[in-house]
């Protein structure tokens, strides 16, 4: 394999691409298939940026919970020394 291919393939594995898509992705490349490369590459991309999404939705649930509690935390906190 080629400097260059060994570079390629790192980066589908830093990608955290599985092994049947980048099996796939160099099947193409050696029918210079570029079109459909961009466009398996896309779809993957398409489904991490989605994988983004949920996390980000479960990450800014438990941020509404954690200020929740610390406001409950602070309110407690100044009701316990009189101050309002």
């Amino acid at each position: 394999m080629t400097d260059e291919k060994n570079k390629i393939l790192q980066n589908l594995k830093d990608a955290d691409c599985n092994r049947e898509l980048i099996e796939r992705f160099f099947m193409l490349d050696k029918n210079q298939r570029t079109f459909e490369q961009l466009r398996l590459l896309d779809e993957y991309r398409k489904k991490l940026v989605e994988s983004l999404h949920q996390d980000q939705r479960k990450i800014d649930c438990l941020d509404y919970l954690i200020f929740n509690l610390k406001q409950k935390q602070n309110h407690t906190k100044k009701g316990e020394y009189g101050i309002y």
